[in-house]
């Protein structure tokens, strides 16, 4: 005789199942909600360096421009040779800027991880009724 091996239908093997499971599901939640910071850590990189750069254009187009009003007074007007510098860097930061205000209107912190949550939470209530 084998009293040694649980058997299969008692409450303690259910359980240890279920426990197993649980900590597999844990497990693979935490990989997921890692790489989740991962990709988060570089958003917030990337609109770093948007901003940094919209913030440095936008200050070059108003130093152009005003190197452009400057150059007016002058009795040779280089107003178009200042006055290109300055458009084309105010064209940029305002890229920049619609670029970084479509990143924030898509921005979701952890999309996947509270998707997999709820779907755990909804599995766990179907299990329980």
């Amino acid at each position: 005789m084998d009293h040694d091996r649980p058997n299969e239908a008692s409450p303690g093997s259910a359980a240890k199942r279920l426990a197993l499971g649980l900590l597999s599901i844990a497990r693979t939640r935490f990989q997921l909600l890692g790489v989740e910071l991962q990709e988060e850590r570089e958003r917030w990189l990337l609109s770093l360096v948007l901003v940094l750069g919209c913030a440095a254009c936008g200050f070059l187009a108003f130093m152009a421009l005003t190197i452009g009003c400057m150059a007016v007074l002058w009795p040779h007007s280089p107003l178009l040779a200042v006055a290109l510098p300055s458009g084309t860097y105010a064209v940029a930061a305002f890229c920049l800027y619609r670029r970084i205000r479509t990143l924030f209107e898509d921005w979701q912190s952890l999309p996947d991880t509270v998707e997999q949550l709820r779907k755990d939470r909804e599995c766990l209530e179907t299990w329980l009724d």
